[in-house]
């Protein structure tokens, strides 16, 4: 009896823990319907953690035998009430089963905290998985249909307009003759601090913050501007004195507005000194430039610091806009090396931003455009300076780019615009520093070392700048150092030509053709360019100049022996002649090669038009003679050849090769 008692009571037992273990189901799945906004809102949230999923214990409860299972103690296959329902088994235990009870071995829980189900249809992302879509981002009527959204707007737009109105005010102060220069400065340094102080104490209370964040924009602005107007206009303070407060009060300003977190107070008081300044220097001028500088030098750490895109633009280009207008409206030989030097620091600081940002952030996308704007205010001064001083100016802004282009661990983008602007600014250096014929021939020969440098470290960008000096060199060629009227007219209608442009006539024809050359060459190593056979054009192309370089070279080292009809005759004959010549060296490497085969045949035609269209109407006597039968007796020659040739490469069989005696002892 004792025996029965005991497996009553275990029965009895195991049909509470079995009811209970029901109703604990129950309730979770309902606790789960009813949070599952929540928990979508908590996930959301920055502060909240993720929970990690965690190794569940195996499962502890009883089975519930069903009505009609045979007795306690009898063998069983399976029982399906032996395992945890799916919606119990989601739940992660939040820690040991019950109090004073040991959990099992190799068991983990997560640490003690709120643990959120995720809602119903949606999963825990894996680690490795792709994160969960993001939130389309909010249209210009959503942000304005929030609540709260009128008083900031109203809040922010109030601020402008009063700093408008202060700016006004000091404007007017000074056109009317209110009160003195003294009180106005006081006055409105003692209006603007309030107006911060105000500021900072309605932010301790969350729901004075907007009104807030205006208040301390309005004050630092107001600050500003007076700084600048006891600096420019009453002249209460030096020059140097008032950059260096004016770079406390705006590095005051945006060190606030990094406490607070809020890139709207940072933009708004840089954009509003920035945009205001110009109104109370009263123009464009190297004072406003400076404090311009300034604010840009005050933002540069908290932009570095913060990811605020709107901070760097409105920090990082008005120096660059106001410094290029300083130097257009700047007077030349009058205070010329001040607008150079300020131009010069601009750019010096905006490449030094830009390089730091760049290096904080890879993906700043404002620190591209800053390397490339940064460049123009020096590059633009060059043109108050003269020889030498503006081709050195030029030629440092170039070297600091074009080293920039080359560091090899910077984003793509970034050392691209770097590199262009570099390229630039050496061209400007060529063209200021060098005239005349040679300063083709350098365009071009920047031509050829941006080819090959392009061929050895794959970049792109120097291939386009090839392609760009390449092609500027070439119009400067023809118009310039070798005019197409030298291989049209005779040396009589010649003006003013001497034999020092023949000889840097000679020189850029070569380095044309070396450049024709290597271009191609370079870009079919990069796999940019196909094979002439796939890709016909830009070798035809190519092939033209390297043809207009060829035979200007022969004409121009022609003219430089005989400076006359003659040699105009003589130099003819030999280009005709070189491109025969050519062309058969190409239809003999071309044996096994369809492009070289084609560009044989087509400098063929070349040559024959020439024969046809120039030599039988512009030569005459032996020049004419010497170049018909030159080109002639070279096509005869290499036409028996070059059959012999082909079928020999088709055929390798069909010599006709004498037997070989043995040899006699």
């Amino acid at each position: 009896m004792d025996g029965q008692d005991r497996l009553g009571d275990e029965q009895r037992l195991a049909l509470e823990l079995a009811a209970i273990g029901q109703r604990l189901t129950t309730i979770s799945t309902e606790l789960r319907e009813r949070s599952a906004s929540t928990a979508t809102a908590v996930l959301e949230a920055p502060e909240v953690a993720r929970p990690v999923a965690v190794p569940q214990p195996p499962a502890t409860t009883v089975p519930t035998p069903p009505a009609g299972a045979p007795p306690v103690g009898a063998p069983q296959q399976a029982n399906p009430w032996s395992q945890q329902t799916a919606a119990s088994a989601q739940l992660p235990p939040a820690g040991p089963p019950f109090p004073g009870q040991q959990p099992p071995p190799g068991a983990q829980f997560p640490p003690p905290g709120p643990q959120f189900p995720p809602p119903p249809g949606r999963q825990w992302p894996h680690p490795q998985q792709q994160p969960w879509p993001q939130q389309p981002r909010e249209t210009l009527f959503e942000k304005l249909g929030k609540d709260g959204a009128g008083a900031k707007l109203l809040a922010w737009v109030g601020g402008a307009i009063t700093v408008l109105g202060f700016v006004l005010l000091l404007v007017l102060a000074v056109q009317r003759g209110w009160l003195g220069p003294l009180p106005r400065v006081i006055g409105g340094a003692v209006f603007s601090a309030a107006l911060v102080g105000i500021g900072m104490w309605l932010h301790r209370n969350p729901a004075g913050r907007t009104g807030a964040m205006a208040l301390a924009f309005t004050g630092f602005a107001g600050l500003y501007l007076d700084v600048i107007a006891a600096t420019s206009l009453y002249h209460y303070l030096p020059e140097s004195v008032g950059l260096v407060v004016g770079l406390a009060v705006a590095a005051a300003g945006v060190v606030l507005a990094l406490k607070w977190e809020s890139q709207a107070l940072a933009v708004t008081v840089v954009a509003a000194c920035a945009l205001c300044s110009p109104i109370i220097t009263e123009g464009f001028t190297v004072l406003l430039v400076g404090f311009l500088l300034v604010l840009k030098m005050a933002s540069t750490p908290v932009q570095i610091r913060r990811n605020w895109p709107g901070l760097a633009i409105a920090g990082g280009f008005p120096p660059i806009l106001a410094s290029l207008l300083t130097t257009a409206n700047a007077i030349p030989r009058s205070y010329e090396w001040t607008v150079v030097g300020v131009a010069a620091a601009t750019t010096v600081v905006g490449i030094a931003v830009a390089f730091l940002t760049i290096r904080k952030r890879p993906d700043d996308v404002v620190a591209v455009a800053l390397i490339a704007g940064s460049a123009l205010p020096a590059m633009f001064a060059t043109t108050l300076l003269e020889n030498p001083a503006n081709s050195i100016l030029a030629g440092v802004v170039a070297a600091v780019l074009l080293a920039i282009w080359m560091v090899p661990d910077l984003p793509r983008a970034f050392t691209t615009a770097a590199g262009a602007t570099g390229m630039l600014a050496l061209f400007q250096t060529t063209v200021i520093a060098l005239d005349g014929n040679v300063r083709t021939a350098i365009v071009l020969a920047e031509a050829v070392l941006l080819a090959f440098l392009a061929a050895r470290l794959n970049k792109k960008s120097a291939l386009v700048g090839s392609i760009a000096f390449g092609f500027v060199g070439f119009i400067m060629t023809v118009g310039i150092a070798v005019p197409i009227t030298w291989l049209l007219d005779e040396p009589r209608f010649f003006n003013n030509v001497e034999a020092g442009d023949y000889a840097a006539g000679l020189v850029t024809a070569i380095v044309l053709g070396v450049f024709a050359a290597v271009l191609p060459w370079a870009a079919l190593k990069m796999q940019v360019l196909r094979e002439p056979a796939r890709h016909p054009f830009p070798w035809i192309v190519s092939g033209l100049v390297l043809l207009y370089g060829a035979a200007g070279a022969v004409l121009c080292a022609a003219l430089l022996v005989s400076p006359d009809e003659t040699g105009f005759l003589f130099g003819h004959s030999v280009v005709t002649v070189s491109w025969t010549i050519a062309a058969l060296f190409l239809l003999v490497r071309g044996i096994n090669n369809k492009a070289l085969r084609i560009s044989g045949l087509i400098l063929v035609a070349a040559a024959v038009v020439k024969l046809v269209l120039f030599d039988l109407s512009a030569l005459d006597g032996v020049a004419r003679v010497l170049a018909f039968l030159g080109a002639g007796l070279v096509l005869l020659t290499a036409g028996a050849r070059y059959a012999k040739l082909v079928t020999s490469a088709k055929n390798p069989q069909s010599y006709e090769s004498k037997p070989v005696a043995p040899p006699s002892y």
